[in-house]
Parts: C-alpha cells; sequence; structure tokens
C-alpha cells in the first residue's frame, strides 16, 4: 500500500492559495455562487492530495472526518430555523418589535443594541442562539427606525462574539481554555486584558454611528403605522414574551442548547395555537416552510417572513461543502506544512502571538469551522509558547482572538453560513461594522509589541513582560 507522502511547503502554499484565490475571486469578481466555489476548490485540493499519494478511499474518509467533527452544528441549525418561525407564529419576535420601537430611540439604538446581544450570549454562552433570537428582532427594529441593516447586522454580531469569547458557559471559551491546558476563569481574565479596551471603543464607535443615523430616524408616524398593523397580525401582549423568557433562564441554568432551543419551541407552539388563531397544521408547516407574514406593509412582511427547517438547508449544504474541504486540508497536512513553515521563522513573542491568531483565521479560512481551528492551532503553537516560558492562559487567549472572532465575518464557515441564513445577508456585507470582531484581534497585536499584557511563567500574573517584543 502506497504511504501519502507529506506536502512540501512550496506544495502547500500554492494548494491553500488556490483555495483563497478560488473563493475572493469568484465571489467579489465574478459574482459566482459560494457553493460552486467551494465545489471547486474541494475538487482542487483532492487533486493536490492525490498526487501526494492519497487514493480515493482515504480523500473520501478525510472529507466525512471533516464532516464528522462538525456535525454538532448541525442540530443547532435545524433547531434554529424551527425556533425563529416558531417565536414569529407565537407573535414573539413581533411583540418585542412592537415595545421596542417605543424603548430604543435611533440614537442610542446601536449602542444600546450592542450592550443588549452582549449581557444576552453572556448569559447564555451562545452567538448563534443571541443572532436567532435577540439578533432577529433587533434587525426588525433597526430597519423600523431607519439604520441600514449591514450596521445593525454588524453590531447584533459583534455583541454576540463578545458574550461566546468571554462566557464561562461558552463552548469556545473552554474549548481554548482546554486545548491551552489553561484554568478556564485565568483564560477569561487574560482576555479582559484585551477585550475590556475594545468593547469600549466600540461603544463609542457605534455611538457615533448612531448619532448620524438618528436625524434620519422615520418619523412618528411611519411607526405608528408599523405598530398598528403588528396588532392587526398578532394578538400581542406580556405573554408573547414567555417562549423567549424560557430560552433565557434555562439556558442561564446550563441546560444544552439543543434543550432550551426546544423548550422554546413547545411553548411557542403552543401559544400560537392559544393566542394567535392558528391552526395546529399551520404551525407545523411554519416550522418546516417558515413564516409568510402579510401584513399589507412591504417593510414588515420582509422583516416577519422567515424561519423554517427548510432556509437552513442552504446553510447545511455549505456547510458541508466547508467542512468536507477542511478535512482534505487537514488530513493531507497542508495547513499543518504551512503553519510549522511559518513557526521556524518567529523569533519574538509579539510575533509569535500575531502568528497564533492569523493561523487561527487561516484555520476558519480553510477548515470552515472554529473548533477545529481552536483544536488544531493550540496543538500546533503549545510548543512554541512552552519553549518562550508564557503561561498556557497566553495561548488560549490567542485561540479565542483568532478563531472564535473572525468565525463570523468568513462566508463559509459554519458560523457565517448560519449568520446568512438567519439574517439574510453575508458576512462581506455586515463585516466592515462588525467592530468588535475585528478590532479585539488587531488591538492585541499592537499591544503585544507595546509590551502590554504578556505573561510569563516566571514572573507574578500581575505583571507584563515586554522583553522579547
Amino acid at each position: 500500500m502506497k504511504v501519502p507522502q507529506e506536502p512540501g511547503f512550496l506544495q502547500s502554499l500554492i494548494c491553500f492559495g488556490g483555495v483563497i484565490a478560488t473563493v475572493i475571486t469568484g465571489m467579489l469578481w465574478l459574482n459566482i455562487s459560494l457553493h460552486s466555489l467551494l465545489l471547486i476548490a474541494l475538487v482542487w485540493v483532492a487533486c493536490w492530495s492525490a498526487a501526494l499519494g492519497s487514493g480515493f478511499s482515504a480523500i473520501k474518509s478525510a472529507m466525512i472526518s471533516g464532516i464528522e467533527k462538525g456535525l454538532g452544528a448541525f442540530f443547532i441549525f435545524f433547531l434554529i430555523g424551527v425556533l425563529v418561525a416558531a417565536l414569529i407564529e407565537s407573535g414573539t419576535i413581533g411583540g418585542l418589535i412592537f415595545y421596542g420601537v417605543d424603548i430604543l430611540h435611533p440614537d442610542i439604538f446601536l449602542p444600546a443594541g450592542f450592550v443588549l446581544c452582549s449581557l444576552m450570549s453572556l448569559a447564555t454562552g451562545t452567538s448563534w442562539g443571541t443572532v436567532a433570537t435577540i439578533g432577529v428582532v433587533l434587525m426588525g427594529l433597526g430597519g423600523a427606525l431607519g439604520i441600514p441593516l449591514p450596521i445593525v447586522a454588524g453590531m447584533v454580531v459583534s455583541g454576540a462574539s463578545f458574550g461566546d469569547k468571554m462566557s464561562p458557559v461558552s463552548d469556545t471559551t473552554n474549548l481554548a481554555a482546554m486545548s491551552a491546558d489553561s484554568d478556564l476563569y485565568s483564560h477569561i481574565k487574560s482576555m479582559m486584558y484585551t477585550t475590556v479596551p475594545t468593547y469600549a471603543i466600540c461603544l463609542i464607535l457605534f455611538a457615533l454611528v448612531g448619532l448620524h443615523y438618528g436625524g434620519q430616524a422615520v418619523s412618528a408616524q411611519d411607526l405608528l403605522d408599523l405598530k398598528q398593523h403588528l396588532a392587526a397580525e398578532f394578538a400581542i401582549g406580556p405573554l408573547t414574551l414567555l417562549p423567549l423568557v424560557v430560552l433565557l433562564v434555562l439556558s442561564v441554568k446550563r441546560a444544552p442548547a439543543e434543550v432550551s432551543m426546544l423548550a422554546s419551541v413547545v411553548v411557542a407552539v403552543v401559544l400560537a395555537v392559544a393566542t394567535q388563531d392558528r391552526t395546529i397544521p399551520q404551525v407545523l408547516n411554519s416550522l418546516n416552510d417558515g413564516y409568510t407574514a402579510n401584513t399589507g406593509l412591504k417593510q414588515l412582511d420582509s422583516l416577519l417572513s422567515g424561519g423554517g427547517l427548510q432556509k437552513m438547508m442552504w446553510t447545511m449544504s455549505l456547510a458541508l461543502l466547508a467542512l468536507s474541504l477542511g478535512g482534505i486540508l487537514h488530513h493531507a497536512g497542508f495547513v499543518r506544512v504551512l503553519m510549522s513553515g511559518l513557526l521556524k521563522r518567529i523569533r519574538r513573542t509579539a510575533t509569535l502571538m500575531a502568528a497564533t491568531i492569523g493561523a487561527c483565521v487561516v484555520g476558519n479560512l480553510s477548515m470552515g469551522e472554529a473548533y477545529l481551528s481552536i483544536i488544531f492551532c493550540g496543538q500546533i503553537f503549545k510548543k512554541s509558547y512552552e519553549e518562550d516560558n508564557l503561561e498556557n492562559h497566553m495561548l488560549s487567549r490567542c485561540l479565542e482572538e483568532g478563531a472564535t472572532l473572525s468565525t463570523p465575518l468568513i462566508p463559509w464557515t459554519t458560523a457565517g453560513a448560519f449568520i446568512t441564513g438567519v439574517l439574510g445577508m453575508s458576512p462581506l456585507e455586515f463585516a466592515p461594522w462588525a467592530f468588535f470582531n475585528y478590532i479585539n484581534p488587531l488591538l492585541s497585536i499592537a499591544l503585544a509589541y507595546m509590551g502590554f499584557g504578556i505573561f510569563r511563567k516566571s514572573q507574578p500574573a500581575t505583571t507584563a513582560s515586554s522583553e522579547t517584543i
């Protein structure tokens, strides 16, 4: 049996560069479907793998292995589609928009929404759940208040990513700490050195952007029309908020995300039948096909039409292709060789941190899943951090800042595809406004080169080293 060869650095660079060039060129200049581009990239990488000696069975097994590692996300995909449809059916989303237009003035909408999403994701530990619930509501509110939706989506993703990065109940937070052999709360404390100043910067930026659009707000009459059409479509009252309360309470009690969402769906279905004059067949069909609003107000119809299991199939198929691609890249060793070649050229601590963050971004670009990037880069860089006598939480911090924060900004990752499916907007549209997601890693790198927040095992945990920067 022929043993596959290890790819060289140049081979790995050409193979991986071809993937990135195919996707970027096709999306930005040729307007080709992302699914088709990933299929082309998949064939390209498979051919390179075959040239190195991998047989068809080995390549197929690598694809299956990549998919298996992301299977947990698929259950969430299913439930999120069902949950969004159920929350619309029950009047929950309509009720939140109805009450929200009276509370959130355009001048404070963006910073207030950022804080709300941050608190929601911090409490629940899930960025996906935050985007699919309060994120959908804020998209509706932002549209009603006359704020461009890409800006609103960027704000939602920023707030949702904050909790996904900082919450002690977040899966990526725990995974990063585990991958670096770091204590969970040491990991969170370490991240505060870069997250707190980033958060302050984002609040200021969202406040400034909000002030600009506050003067262009819709009229009071338009908002009154919106509320009247909402009241005509749904029986709105405090009870309509119950499914969201159930979701939040169970999440805070650390119930599994699937259990929390399923319980919220059940409560929403009961409410839809009991209070919204909907029949059981209508509601169940909506869980599959999505809700179609017919309020007579075009803007409102576009906001309230969505959800459903079938609406997530675009996301599912994209994730399958991305994970298959990542499986081959990982199995053949292309990404590993690239990273190893990079490590040989690193001589300074700050450069090592910057390389870790950059490698996690590359991992997301190639493997399509933050979990894989965190685990993979943790394995690759752990020895270098030990040799530099750095605390373990230094590695875990960089893993989060590179992998967790970049994954929503890449269209073909599971997170990017999910957000596209839920908010109806590609990451390419909202990425410039997702301030938190790119300011945090950039600020972290800048602070590292300034010698701030670098902790070594031989030094007290409260002091920062500026050596070997």
